[in-house]
């Protein structure tokens, strides 16, 4: 038997610590597996999906922005900051429900709450808003 300073505590940690790293590697990969899975699932369900078009209300417009900061030297001196941004808006259906979708940055623009139109979509993926000519 060799000598150990930390005594049992270091066999401890060898024996420990690689299952920690494998559990968390495991983890990790096992969600971007179920998120990609998820994803495929709901393109799929969406292409089995109608192309609906409704009579829709514009009820709300939301955006989602994330930032990103990126060090550029050891010392982290230098800073790039980079950001996108998700936009989305909520249409109300005749029967009172409402719909959320993700919308390209040009259909937020062109879109204003109270706008009334046809609104086009499949499954959760939006298609479309054509407002009403009055």
């Amino acid at each position: 038997m060799g000598f150990s300073p930390l005594g049992g505590f270091g066999d401890i940690m060898f024996s420990i610590v690689p299952v920690i790293v494998i559990i968390g590697f495991v983890f990790v990969f096992g969600t971007i597996i179920v998120r990609s899975v998820q994803g495929a699932k709901q393109w799929q369900r969406n292409n089995e999906s109608p192309v609906l078009t409704v009579q829709a209300t514009v009820v709300t417009k939301r955006t989602n922005t994330s930032t990103y900061r990126h060090n550029s030297s050891a010392n982290n001196m230098y800073h790039h900051t980079s950001s996108s941004t998700t936009y989305y808006a909520t249409f109300e259906v005749p029967s009172g429900d409402r719909i959320e979708f993700k919308i390209r940055d040009t259909e937020y623009g062109m879109l204003a709450e109270e706008d009334i139109g046809k609104l086009t979509f499949q499954g959760s993926r939006y298609l479309g808003f054509e407002r009403n000519r009055s």
